[in-house]
């Protein structure tokens, strides 16, 4: 399959497999930047929910360090939302405030994906398209004189790869925007995990203000003197 060949049948679907190839483009450059983007937000945020997984519990000195160490990441958002209101609301009203910046955040994971959806459903259709086409000229053989069958069947063959590409396109993007979702639902997990984390780990904890040193906690022994 040279190149030439590959222009005599874009030419024979009237020009739907250069739309094909469009479609294909796009589809790659959506699916590489959200599975890098979400990736990254997946394998970070593992690293700070194991972070808060390891404290018994949280100051707001301590969750002041795990925002900076969270940097741009979703779950630096829900932190730095808990330091806001840590040391003026709790239990239920605290909850809201987390609830309320997840949902806030919830739109920015699965951007751009509603290209991937539509050209699911449009490569098939646009593949189907370029086949009527195709079969138009490939059946006009006949009507000239002297015609023979076996041009008809090959450009039938012809006609056919614009459904084979369209339902190439949409098997890859099927696939992908699956995968795609999947990692969506997992991030989402982590940080409704990393909010009843914060909450827990609040309740056991003195809310001191930034700046100042946490009351150090008595021991048994100095209890008892």
């Amino acid at each position: 399959m040279n190149l030439d060949y590959l222009i005599h049948i874009a030419n024979y679907s009237d020009g739907v497999i250069y739309a094909l190839a469009g479609l294909l483009l796009l589809e790659l450059a959506v699916i590489i930047d959200r599975f890098w983007y979400l990736r990254r937000t997946l394998i970070g945020g593992t690293r700070v929910v194991m972070r808060v997984a390891r404290t018994g519990a949280l100051s707001l000195p301590e969750m002041e360090m795990l925002r900076r160490s969270a940097g741009k990441l979703p779950e630096g958002v829900l932190l730095e939302t808990a330091l806001r209101h840590a040391d003026k609301t709790k239990g239920e009203a605290l909850a809201s405030r987390l609830d309320e910046a997840i949902l806030l955040m919830a739109p920015q994971f699965d951007r751009r994906l509603w290209i991937l959806d539509t050209i699911i459903t449009l490569a098939p259709l646009l593949g189907l398209f370029g086949t009527i086409l195709g079969m138009f000229h490939a059946f006009g053989v006949l009507a000239k004189p002297g015609s023979a069958p076996t041009a008809v069947t090959g450009g039938v063959a012809d006609a056919l790869v614009a459904t084979a590409s369209g339902i190439f396109i949409a098997m890859l993007g099927l696939l992908t925007y699956n995968g795609l979702n999947s990692q969506i639902r997992m991030i989402l997990h982590q940080l409704d995990s990393l909010k009843i984390m914060i909450l827990n780990r609040l309740d056991g904890a003195p809310l001191v203000p930034l700046g100042q040193t946490p009351p150090a906690r008595l021991t048994p022994a100095r209890q008892s003197a």
